[in-house]
């Protein structure tokens, strides 16, 4: 295993009495892809902004590329690529001017002519900043973190206002990146893209890493089970009734809605369910199988760390 080229330890993050990242570790290294997903206000941002040294840890250590990134100097940063959600891209600025200013300071940057056919942007490429959409600025972003050529790469949200086509152009992008021997960092809530690009998912919630692993390791650390919607909601007598026939506990989602817990979700089950229904009077609207799928775990994943904290 090759050293971790960005290295989160135990870090913290306070703005004033409110903590924003407790204790949050991950590493990332050449040639993998570690996406980080969560809620909003779980943190993304905060971390991604401690990693590239535009804020200062109040705990823990961050080093990337070996270097406490807020004292890193200009030959560290060119080394850094950085999409945040924010460009700070001047409005009059068209996406040709702006990657090749970028590909100026750097010793030996990519032809700025083919990031913008790359990323679809040459049609577009004297359009002033204020006039693209958001899925244009999403392309200029990621292209300006490409110029330099860098050995890590630090992507919030990058694929977000973009169409299937764009998307797909970046995806492809990263993948190539992680087969040079970058380093990739990626912050999401597009959970389909995650899947196909990351090699290690952490799960930020409320400021705490509740779970990290493979994409299949966090689905297959989900018990499949069977969720099903009513007519109309269950009182306490019917769910009582209904817990009994199926043997099992039923948890109460929202309104209708109910989860059959610790018990497979076999035709001997269903069947039971539909029985019960029969007797009762009562009419099924929707039924179906979770478990054993990225958004299943994490949906469950950060339920459970709301709930608990």
């Amino acid at each position: 295993m090759t050293d971790p080229v960005i290295a989160v330890e135990r870090l913290t993050k306070r703005y004033g009495s409110r903590t924003v990242l407790d204790g949050v570790s991950l590493e990332v290294r050449p040639g993998e892809v570690v996406a980080m997903l969560g809620p909003n206000g779980a943190g993304k941002t905060t971390t991604v902004e401690v990693i590239e040294g535009y804020r200062a840890a109040d705990g823990g250590s961050v080093r990337v590329l070996g270097a406490n990134p807020t004292r890193g100097g200009r030959e560290h940063r060119a080394r850094v690529g950085l999409m945040l959600q924010e460009g700070g891209i001047d409005l009059r600025a068209r996406p040709a001017e702006s990657i090749r200013q970028y590909a100026a300071f750097h010793a030996d940057p990519r032809e700025p002519d083919g990031l913008l056919d790359e990323l679809g942007l040459r049609s577009v490429a004297t359009t002033p900043y204020r006039r693209l959409s958001g899925g244009e600025r999403q392309r200029l972003a990621f292209a300006l973190a490409l110029v330099g050529r860098p050995e890590v790469l630090v992507l919030d949200e990058p694929t977000a206002g973009m169409d299937p086509e764009a998307r797909a152009v970046v995806r492809a992008r990263i993948a190539t990146e992680r087969g040079s021997g970058t380093a990739i960092l990626v912050t999401s809530h597009e959970l389909a893209d995650v899947e196909r690009i990351a090699d290690r998912i952490a799960i930020l919630v409320a400021g705490r890493i509740v779970a990290s692993g493979t994409p299949a390791e966090l689905a297959a650390g989900l018990q499949p089970r069977l969720r099903f919607r009513m007519d109309a909601p269950l009182d306490t007598t019917a769910l009582g009734s209904l817990s009994i026939a199926l043997g099992a506990e039923i948890n109460v989602l929202d309104g209708p809605r109910y989860e059959v817990a610790g018990a497979e979700p076999t035709p001997r089950l269903v069947a039971a369910l539909a029985a019960w229904c029969e007797t009762a009077g009562r009419l099924i609207v929707e039924s179906r199988t979770v478990g054993g799928s990225l958004e299943d775990a994490y949906l469950d994943l950060v339920a459970g760390a709301g709930a608990s904290s």
